[in-house]
């Protein structure tokens, strides 16, 4: 996105969502910078409400990892399918974050101590961030499971549709094991392995989602044309979710995603694409079934000039 030799870029766009019109503008820094953004040149105090303003949905080859990356990838989509949803809930998320980060910094000022070793400053200190973090973690944790619940059904389906096998069974769930006896008592137990490795080990933040195809973990069972279908079953129906909680179909962003598919899947994708705008970028031809409005072709920019020495 930053030319070789430059400070930075600009990115503008304009969008009309319902009887607004919005102009954001993103500056983007090169690695180990601070991208800032601002819509009708008030700067946001947080990324979430930019989702909030202006709906988003992207499809991207890195969507794979969601199916056969780490857990992370996986709590990393339906955290973000949350968000998209109930922008609301992005304070929560932020409360989780928080709570995790001060326990962490809690457990590395005395890592390495034996729970019984501890004054009583701080174990009160690690009561108390026990109960906030539990009580943040318990709260993400029914997002995630109300999420499951609202997407699987149309995720079963559309991947049905995109694989072209009406009769494969997809499943989806989220049932960390502390879900049983509450994340405070699995703090509680974990305590003294939490202060011998200065890290808390258990909650929101260690838990994974269980994709499954064909009763089988989709991770490691399923072809990667079918891993590739997963994930895109997956934004299809945040989309048609989004879709519905909104009112309007948000701005569809495909990032190359044609490219790993044969030309049936490519064929039902298109297919399946839900109305409203679609910007779709490619390396290769656009797909026959495409039918752009219009097509945009970007040629290799000069190199950047640098000043003399």
């Amino acid at each position: 996105m930053v030319r070789t030799g430059t400070s930075g870029a600009v990115l503008r766009g304009e969008f009309a969502v319902g009887d607004r019109r919005l102009l954001v503008e993103t500056e983007v820094r090169p690695a180990g910078g601070r991208n800032r953004t601002q819509v009708n040149r008030q700067p946001l105090r947080r990324a979430a409400e930019l989702q909030e303003q202006v709906p988003v949905l992207t499809f991207q080859p890195d969507d794979l990892l969601v199916v056969k990356g780490s857990p992370g990838a996986r709590r990393d989509a339906i955290d973000d399918a949350i968000v998209s949803l109930h922008p609301r809930h992005a304070e929560d998320r932020r409360r989780l974050g928080a709570c995790l980060r001060q326990r962490n910094a809690l457990l590395r000022q005395v890592g390495g101590s034996r729970e019984r070793h501890l004054d009583a400053d701080t174990r009160r200190s690690l009561d108390i961030w026990d109960d906030r973090l539990a009580a943040a973690g318990e709260t993400w944790a029914q997002h995630r499971r109300a999420a499951v619940e609202e997407l699987r059904p149309r995720m079963e389906r559309l991947f049905r549709d995109l694989a072209g096998d009406g009769a494969i069974p997809v499943g989806m769930s989220y049932e960390p094991p502390w879900l049983v006896s509450g994340l405070k008592a699995a703090l509680t137990e974990a305590r003294a392995e939490d202060l011998q490795r200065a890290v808390t080990t258990v909650g929101p933040h260690r838990d994974d989602l269980d994709w499954r195809l064909d009763r089988l973990p989709a991770r490691t069972h399923a072809s990667q044309g079918n891993q590739r279908c997963l994930s895109l079953a997956l934004r299809l129906a945040l989309h048609e979710t989004m879709t519905e909680s909104v009112g309007a179909p948000p701005l569809l962003l495909l990032d190359d995603v044609f490219s790993e598919l044969d030309p049936a899947r490519q064929e039902r994708l298109l297919e399946l694409l839900p109305a409203g705008q679609i910007l779709l970028a490619t390396a290769g031809d656009v797909p026959p079934g495409a039918r752009p409005a219009q097509v945009l072709a970007v040629a290799e920019l000069p190199a950047a000039r640098t000043a003399a020495p």
